[in-house]
């Protein structure tokens, strides 16, 4: 299942409190103070893993706990410190504050942690207090609460190339046969029901990531049917890979549809390198052309099936994403 979204509660580890000790040493006016600090708290720390592309695991478990420190004890022994609680999230994950919606961080590179709450302070000893007119203290200080924290995790799909289309418009086909990856492919629409990665290699040893992106209804940008779900994840893409039938009735009008949708989402999107294709053309009828006569983009010829232009589109993406 994937899961793009979770609300959880982080509390970080308490400090341990300082002992309240004393020597037992001949001469030495009731043996001394000898009390040692508390362990520190165990910190939450949020990092990524590059096989995770979910938030599915966190989604089920609503409260994070980091262990606490532990008391000082005699013989000036500091308290061991709590151990910090590590969460791995994919790539790509943002972390709100869930309180007032601000970023506390956007984890994208691999393997790159943060720490998101603090542990708390162990307290000091009651060696620490000793003084010319306190020889023997009988206090110590007890240790700080750790960080709380309810923050909102957001997952947008890390991807070079993302594609962009109406439902069955060919693109878990194109991503099954370019990558390894398994989408689930059918002749009737809103098969994709969640963004899927693929890696497409070229060359020796070079390759880029493509995601098949669930199809866009019109509204999506305004939320219908899950528009802002789906949208959100087109945000990272480098290069959007426009994909339309060949068979479209008015495949001006659908482009036209498809770019109302992300500029309605974020305008942003309309500085994205954007590529055109159109798809099926094993399956063209005779007369398909005089309804593309007037496309105001140029586009390639592709066939998922038959494979035709594919190597073509591959080096024109290559070509993109080495100038961007």
């Amino acid at each position: 299942m994937f899961i793009d979204y979770a609300k959880i509660e982080l509390q970080a580890g308490n400090g341990g409190n300082g002992a309240v000790a004393f020597r037992r040493e001949k001469y030495i006016d009731k043996g001394g103070p000898n009390g040692g600090d508390g362990g520190r708290g165990g910190n939450i720390i949020f990092e990524t893993n590059p096989n995770l592309h979910t938030l599915q695991d966190i989604r089920y478990k609503k409260i994070y706990k980091a262990k606490n420190g532990q008391a000082g004890g005699s013989n000036n022994r500091t308290g061991k410190s709590g151990e910090d609680l590590i969460i791995e999230v994919p790539c790509g994950t943002i972390i709100k504050n869930l309180e007032n919606q601000t970023i506390i961080k956007d984890l994208i590179k691999e393997n790159e942690s943060h720490i998101i709450c603090n542990g708390g302070i162990g307290g000091k000893g009651n060696v620490h207090f000793k003084s010319a007119t306190q020889q023997t203290p009988r206090f110590s200080q007890e240790g700080t609460k750790g960080e709380f924290l309810s923050v909102e995790l957001e997952l947008k799909v890390l991807a070079d190339v993302g594609l962009v289309g109406l439902p069955n418009a060919g693109k878990s086909t194109l991503l099954s046969v370019m990558t390894t990856a398994k989408p689930k492919i059918a002749d009737y629409p809103f098969t994709t029901l969640q963004p899927h990665l693929g890696i497409v290699k070229y060359g020796e040893y070079q390759s880029f990531v493509m995601a098949d992106i669930p199809g866009l209804i019109e509204g999506a940008s305004e939320g219908k049917g899950l528009g802002h779900q789906f949208l959100k994840h087109i945000e990272r893409n480098k290069i959007l890979l426009f994909m339309i039938d060949i068979e479209e009735q008015n495949p001006i009008d659908v482009y036209n549809q498809l770019m109302d949708e992300l500029v309605g989402f974020n305008k942003d999107l309309l500085d994205k390198d954007r590529l055109i294709v159109r798809t099926k053309i094993d399956t063209a009828s005779e007369n398909v052309d005089e309804r593309w006569s007037s496309f105001p983009e140029e586009f390639i010829d592709i066939s998922s099936v038959s494979n035709q232009g594919l190597n073509t589109l591959k080096d024109k993406l290559v070509s993109f994403l080495s100038a961007s």
